[in-house]
C-alpha cells in the first residue's frame, strides 16, 4: 500500500493541517518506459504554498484530491525502462508520498557514494542551483561588492551567501532568531547578520553597507525587501527568488513601491526561477560538488522524521521554524 498526502481544501492564509488528508491506495501499475520510486525523503518548499492556491502561475495549480506537489529522493523498486534499473537511486517530481511513478526519462540518476543522497533535495539540487544561477547570472557579483541575502540561513538563502563570499563579496545576511544569526555568522562566516525581528533593518543596513548594496537577493519580499531597495547602490542588481512573507495574505499586499529608488540609482531588478537555467544544470551541479567537498560550501538539513508529519513540517517552515533545508525521512 501507498501513502500520500492529498490536498484536501485551499487555504485561506495561512495552510492549517484540516486543508491536507492522508490517503492510502495501492501501488501504481507502470506503463512502458515508467519506474517506481519507494521515496526515502521528502522535499518541503515554500513555492509549494503558491501550488495550493486556485490561481494563475508559472506551474500548475495542485487540484483538490491530488497528491502534494513535490521532490523526492529514493529508490527504484520497478522498472520499466531501459535507462533505468531497479536498485538505482533517483530524483523525481512525484510529491509527498511513499511510493511514486514517472517517466524514468523525468527523473535524475543520483550516485550514492558522491554524497548523501538527501543533498540531491538540497545544495546539490533545485535550491543549489537556484541559488548559484540567481546570484551568478542574475545579479553577477564582482570582487567587492556588498551582497544582501534575506531568508540567510534557508536552503537557498545560505548557499547565496556563501557563493557571494567565494566571489570575494562583503555578505550582509537577514534572519529572524538568534540561533540563526550565529549561524551564518560562525559557521558561514557572513560579513554581518541582520535580526530583522529585534533590530531595525534600515538603520542596521545602513550601518553595515554605507555606500549602498550593490546585489540583493530577495527571498522575502515585504517590509524587509523595501528597507534594503531604499539603499540599493547605483547599478545595484536585485534578483527576486522568493517572497516567502506574502504568499498567506489574505489580501493583495500594496507595491511594488521602489520604482523611484531604482531609477534614481539606474539599479535593475529581475525575478527568475530555476528552470530557465536547465540546459546548464550539469555544470552547476559539478561546480556546486566540487566546492562542497573542499569545504568552501557548508549545508545544514532539517530532518523530521515520518511523512506523517509532513504538514506540520511545511505548516512550520511558512511561520520560519524551520532551520536549513526542510526535508521529510521516510522509513518504508
Amino acid at each position: 500500500m501507498n501513502k500520500s498526502w492529498v490536498l484536501h481544501k485551499r487555504p485561506s492564509g495561512y495552510p492549517k493541517l484540516e486543508d491536507f488528508k492522508l490517503v492510502e491506495s495501492r501501488q501504481p501499475e507502470l506503463l512502458e518506459g515508467e519506474i517506481l520510486i519507494e521515496s526515502k525523503f521528502l522535499s518541503l518548499d515554500p513555492y509549494m504554498r503558491g501550488r495550493m492556491n486556485d490561481t494563475k502561475s508559472y506551474a500548475p495549480s495542485v487540484k483538490l484530491g491530488d497528491v502534494m506537489t513535490g521532490e523526492a529522493v529514493g529508490k527504484v523498486i520497478k522498472s520499466r525502462n531501459r535507462k533505468i534499473k531497479e536498485g538505482y537511486f533517483v530524483n523525481a517530481h512525484i510529491g509527498w508520498q511513499e511510493y511514486g511513478k514517472i517517466d524514468g526519462n523525468l527523473a535524475r540518476i543520483i550516485d550514492p557514494d558522491l554524497a548523501p543522497i538527501s543533498t540531491s533535495l538540497g545544495v546539490l539540487g533545485m535550491p543549489g542551483l537556484t541559488a548559484y544561477f540567481g546570484l551568478l547570472n542574475i545579479c553577477k557579483p564582482l570582487p567587492g561588492d556588498t551582497v544582501v541575502v534575506s531568508a540567510a540561513s534557508g536552503a537557498v538563502g545560505g548557499i547565496v551567501g556563501q557563493i557571494a563570499k567565494i566571489m570575494g563579496c562583503k555578505v550582509i545576511g537577514i534572519a529572524g532568531s538568534e540561533q540563526k544569526i550565529d549561524y551564518c555568522s560562525s559557521e558561514l562566516n557572513f560579513d554581518y547578520v541582520i535580526n530583522y525581528k529585534k533590530e531595525n533593518v534600515i538603520n542596521k543596513i545602513l550601518e553595515y553597507a554605507p555606500h549602498g548594496v550593490d546585489v540583493y537577493f530577495d527571498n522575502v519580499g515585504g517590509e524587509i525587501s523595501d528597507a534594503i531597495i531604499s539603499n540599493i547602490a547605483i547599478g545595484g542588481r536585485i534578483a527576486i527568488c522568493g517572497q516567502i512573507s506574502l504568499y498567506n495574505l489574505e489580501e493583495a499586499s500594496m507595491g511594488p513601491r521602489m520604482g523611484g529608488t531604482l531609477l534614481i540609482n539606474q539599479a535593475s531588478m529581475q525575478g527568475f526561477l530555476v528552470f530557465q537555467f536547465k540546459s546548464q544544470y550539469q555544470d552547476g551541479l559539478i561546480r556546486l560538488s566540487e566546492w562542497v567537498k573542499n569545504g568552501s560550501l557548508e549545508y545544514k538539513e532539517d530532518i523530521i522524521d515520518g511523512i506523517e508529519n509532513a504538514p506540520k513540517a511545511f505548516i512550520g517552515m511558512m511561520n520560519g521554524n524551520n532551520f536549513g533545508k526542510l526535508l521529510i525521512r521516510l522509513d518504508n
